[in-house]
């Protein structure tokens, strides 16, 4: 969440982000400020209340020893009321605190100034794009297409068991996820990252500190007997790790990677983006997380998205690099890149990885913060996190990208000694080989 006092310094910067978000209406800042300044009252009020009543019960200890018993009386009554008052004002400045909280969280991160303003993916900027297409001398298939007649994934047993979006991956369909996993993590390791492995569920706690909530309630699973939710992204274990935690500032940076299933409603997914592994509810990703200084941050945010751009060059996957527009980014992001895939059977770019800069809006939620060397206040930390990366639309790409014409798949170099082969194919019907 934003601090309260830039939200007062800057109202109109904080409105110009709502609406070049499209998030929330900007009235919210207003009823923010107007119960805040209450708050703020409230405060003053108690604490002369309390200086009063501080002042009444000392006198009455004055009194008594004097002798005084029917002005100690007098005091007496006049401590009981100014207690009962205090009570009231306590009540009320929890009351207005738990407003001014809750509407805090309701506003929306300020986008970093180098963001486009847009309002739809059209209005996305192309900032790179690397590789070459690849040309077949036949039909390509998609994906979904080369599943069926290699015997990859069960859609339809995995519908059975669990329901639509949770598939079966067979013999080299799963092997080929596996090396992929283990492929991002070995790399990231190499690059410097801890590798940590995240629980799978998360308390309320820790969805609101990275921004899920009260934003993407509909997007997740619940166990609501036990308050708890099925993680979306390892983006909410990883950061949340180090919550209500102070770094000493040559602790810094902080940069973790963690594989895990994610699992996320989709609720409103149709068409030809829900179509064989394009959009699932439970998938496979590596997760990239980095805690810095501020100063940090925007370097952080590079260094993270040239990680995952190497991976896909060493998959030999062209991709584009997408800068997103304010109303393409997202409640809690101050910049965000979007790096694509080329799906050459469906003739589509695929989205693997997203990789945001929230600067200060996750920590603050979290407290999450730093000491400098020379001590002082703690100051917020800034994250970075991304995917490093997604794997069921990296598969769809390495089957479309890479099908032979007798009906093989090629296995990129990097990932063959993790694979055990350099193609699939088919011996014995239905039978999965790797040559």
């Amino acid at each position: 969440m934003l601090d309260l006092q830039f939200i007062r310094d800057n109202q109109d910067r904080v409105r110009k982000a709502m609406v070049d978000k499209g998030i929330g209406n900007d009235s919210i800042v207003d009823a923010l400020l107007k119960a805040d300044e209450e708050r703020r009252n409230l405060i003053t009020q108690t604490q002369d209340t309390q200086t009063r009543a501080n002042a009444a019960a000392k006198e009455i200890g004055i009194l008594m020893k004097d002798g005084r018993k029917e002005e100690a009386q007098e005091a007496i009554i006049e401590n009981s009321r100014l207690k009962a008052e205090l009570k009231s004002l306590e009540d009320g400045l929890r009351s207005a605190q738990e407003v001014v909280d809750q509407l805090q969280l309701e506003i929306p991160n300020v986008p970093h100034e180098s963001v486009p303003v847009g309002r739809t993916p059209d209005d996305n900027v192309v900032d790179e794009e690397w590789g070459e297409k690849p040309i077949f001398g036949f039909d390509a298939l998609a994906h979904w297409e080369l599943i069926d007649t290699l015997n990859l994934v069960d859609f339809d047993r995995g519908s059975k068991v669990s329901g639509a979006g949770f598939p079966f991956y067979l013999g080299a369909g799963a092997r080929i996820q596996r090396a992929l996993t283990n492929f991002f993590l070995d790399e990231a390791i190499k690059a410097g990252y801890l590798e940590v492995q995240a629980p799978l569920v998360v308390n309320e706690d820790s969805a609101r500190g990275t921004g899920q909530l009260p934003d993407k309630e509909d997007l997740m699973y619940e166990a609501q007997r036990d308050g708890l939710y099925l993680i979306p992204t390892a983006e909410v274990p990883v950061t949340n790790f180090h919550r209500d935690e102070i770094f000493a500032a040559k602790e810094l940076p902080k940069r973790y990677c963690a594989y895990t299933p994610c699992f996320r409603r989709e609720a409103g997914s149709y068409g030809k983006d829900v179509r064989g592994l394009n959009r699932l509810h439970q998938f496979d990703k590596v997760e990239l997380v980095h805690l810095v200084r501020p100063e940090d941050s925007y370097a952080a945010l590079e260094d993270l998205r040239e990680h995952a751009e190497n991976l896909l060059r060493k998959l030999e996957l062209p991709f584009r690099r997408l800068l997103m527009c304010t109303g393409d980014m997202g409640f809690t992001q101050a910049k965000k890149y979007d790096l694509e895939v080329w799906s050459a059977g469906q003739e589509r770019w695929l989205e693997v990885s997203s990789i945001s800069n929230f600067e200060s809006f996750q920590a603050r939620r979290m407290k999450i913060r730093y000491r400098d060397e020379d001590g002082g206040k703690p100051q917020i930390i800034h994250t970075i996190n991304g995917s490093g990366l997604a794997v069921p639309r990296i598969v769809a790409a390495l089957l479309e990208n890479n099908q032979q014409p007798d009906g093989t798949i090629r296995v990129p170099d990097c990932l063959v000694s993790y694979f055990g082969a350099s193609s699939i194919g088919h011996v014995r019907g239905s039978d999965i080989s790797a040559h």
